[in-house]
């Protein structure tokens, strides 16, 4: 994240008149400064964190999923079981 900042606040400055590139320095610190501020009140997330979570939610999904057909499978075969206990 701290490099995406870093080339933002470098292109920002690219796009500057020459003039100004005087003040390269106290721009570009600037530019960073505000830029995290920013982002920080955004609440992101890094992409690294991001897909750790989307590796963790398929991994949830694949179990419950195996689950969900452990259980239909297990009422299927209790079924036969109760309705032979149930007839008179």
């Amino acid at each position: 994240m701290e490099n995406r900042i870093d080339d933002i606040a470098h292109r920002l400055f690219e796009s500057l008149p020459p003039a100004l590139r005087a003040l390269q320095r106290d721009l570009e610190s600037n530019f960073r400064a505000v830029l995290r501020a920013n982002l920080t009140r955004l609440n992101l997330v890094s992409r690294d964190e991001f897909d750790a979570q989307a590796r963790v939610l398929e991994r949830s999904r694949a179990k419950l999923e195996a689950l969900e057909k452990r259980v239909a499978e297990l009422e299927a075969a209790a079924r036969p079981v109760g309705a032979a206990t149930s007839a008179p």
